[in-house]
C-alpha cells in the first residue's frame, strides 16, 4: 500500500449529495410558493362568497327582523325559513324595483340597495308581510 492516506467517501457525503440537497430545497420552495398562491386565490374567491351582513328570515308569514338599516351598496339576503310555505319578495318604488319570483322553502334571495332611501319589501303571496329597509 502507498504511504499516503486512502480516502473513502461515504454515500451521500460528497458533492452529489449537495446537489441533491439543493434540488430538494428548490423543489420544496416551489411547492410552498404554489400552495401560498392557492391560499391567496382561495381567500379571494371566498371573500366573494362571504355571507351578507344582513340576513332576513321569512318565517311564520313575517319578515324577521321587520326593519333593517343598511349602507348604500349593501346587500341583504332573504331566506325562506318556512318549511312548507312559498314566499315572493318584491320592491316596487320610484327609485328601485325588485322581484324574487316564487321562493321555495329553504331558498335564499339577495337584494343589493344602490340608492339611499326607505324601501318596503313585501310578499306577493302573504300581503301582511312587510320589511322596511332604510338605506343610508
Amino acid at each position: 500500500m502507498a504511504a499516503g492516506r486512502a480516502s473513502c467517501m461515504l454515500p451521500g457525503s460528497g458533492q452529489g449529495s449537495t446537489m441533491r440537497s439543493d434540488r430538494k430545497a428548490l423543489a420544496l420552495r416551489a411547492v410552498a410558493a404554489f400552495l401560498l398562491a392557492g391560499v391567496v386565490v382561495g381567500l379571494g374567491v371566498l371573500s366573494g362568497l362571504a355571507k351578507p351582513a344582513h340576513v332576513i328570515s321569512q318565517k311564520g308569514r313575517e319578515f324577521r327582523p321587520k326593519t333593517v338599516t343598511v349602507n348604500r351598496g349593501d346587500q341583504i339576503e332573504i331566506v325562506n325559513d318556512d318549511g312548507d310555505l312559498r314566499h315572493h319578495a318584491y320592491i316596487d318604488s320610484d327609485t328601485m324595483t325588485f322581484d324574487s319570483g316564487d321562493q321555495e322553502p329553504g331558498t335564499r334571495t339577495a337584494i343589493t340597495f344602490k340608492m339611499p332611501g326607505e324601501f318596503e319589501v313585501l310578499c306577493a303571496i302573504h300581503p301582511k308581510m312587510r320589511l322596511v329597509v332604510t338605506v343610508r
